[in-house]
């Protein structure tokens, strides 16, 4: 498998989906709690990167196995499989061995903090598998916004402040004979969701546009997506939506201090999202207009997390 097959097979363009929530979670870590552990840090973005690029590859294996039609509705040019005729035991095998370095990985982790990133980490990955392997694959249902925005969005955000702050009082637990006994500090948690809100809206936004670009060629494969279930007006008034909630959810975390007054500057970005969405409920198009999900979810994660990161190093910033 030659580099360029296999960037397309992993879709390697989309792995900024899975790094800006890690940079935010890095980004409000030391912001909130002043703690940065670089070995736990780089650990993470591997195995992370690593676990993106196999579910992303296993998806791609699956629609090309289950594919009623390989040809029509670009397919042929958006799957990778099909696209430069991989065969099909060279891509089982780059799946495996992308598995294993992340499970590997993922276990060094768990050693450098506790079993929290181990029952985490495990669920977050079995999600993963579920969502393009089994009899009903979850990217395939109207779950699959939903799935994808709070694993990518929330959870990993929150593993990159857990990894961090693994013995402070954000999620412990203390083994007593045969009790687990289970310490939420609920305000933290809150916190870290709510700071996630526009990231899990923008990452679920992504597969939604995605989804609606889709519509004929899921009908035809036999994909029950979302915009397959709801039609696809209504799947775009939700595509719009998100994005507005995701601006009042930043006003409101600076309103309440979670957020540093520095952090406005992201409702600047409105102005170019309200661009984009105009475009894409003009047209539905993955080459034209689809970026537009992706540009936009850049453009609100790469601000949030500068003026968090810019606040940090300037603290005289927070007014």
């Amino acid at each position: 498998m030659h580099l360029k097959s296999f960037m397309k097979l992993v879709e390697i363009q989309t792995k900024v989906a899975s790094v800006i929530p890690l940079l935010l979670g890095t980004a409000y870590v030391l912001y909130q709690y002043n703690k940065f552990d670089t070995i736990n840090f780089l650990l993470f973005f591997c195995s992370l990167i690593l676990i993106d690029m196999t579910t992303t590859a296993l998806n791609n294996y699956f629609d090309w196995k289950r594919a009623n039609k390989r040809h029509g509705y670009n397919f042929e040019v958006h799957n990778s499989i099909e696209k430069y005729q991989l065969r099909e035991r060279t891509v089982l095998a780059v799946i495996i061995i992308m598995l294993l370095l992340a499970i590997a990985i993922g276990i060094l982790i768990v050693i450098r903090t506790n079993l929290v990133v181990l029952a985490v980490g495990a669920l977050s990955f079995l999600i993963g598998i579920c969502y393009s392997f089994g009899p009903l694959p979850i990217s395939r249902t109207p779950l699959g916004e939903a799935f994808s925005g709070f694993f990518m969005g929330f959870v990993i955000l929150f593993l990159a402040v857990y990894i961090h702050v693994y013995d402070g009082g954000v999620l412990n637990y203390t083994i007593a004979g045969s009790d687990i006994l289970l310490r939420i500090g609920m305000p933290d948690i809150i916190s870290i969701f709510l700071v996630s809100l526009p990231l899990l809206f923008g990452i679920a936004n992504i597969m939604l546009a995605n989804n609606i670009c889709d519509v004929e060629d899921d009908v035809e494969n036999g994909r029950h997506t979302l915009p397959v279930y709801i039609g696809r007006k209504k799947a775009i008034v939700l595509f719009n939506a998100l994005y507005y909630a995701s601006y009042a959810d930043i006003l409101f975390l600076v309103l309440v201090g979670v957020l540093p007054v520095l952090s406005l500057l992201t409702l600047l970005t409105l102005i170019p999202v309200y661009k984009g969405l105009r475009l894409f409920n003009s047209i539905q198009s993955k080459k034209d207009t689809f970026p537009v999900a992706v540009k936009s979810f850049l453009m609100i994660g790469a601000i949030m997390t500068a003026t968090i990161f810019a606040t940090w190093i300037f603290p005289a910033l927070n007014i």
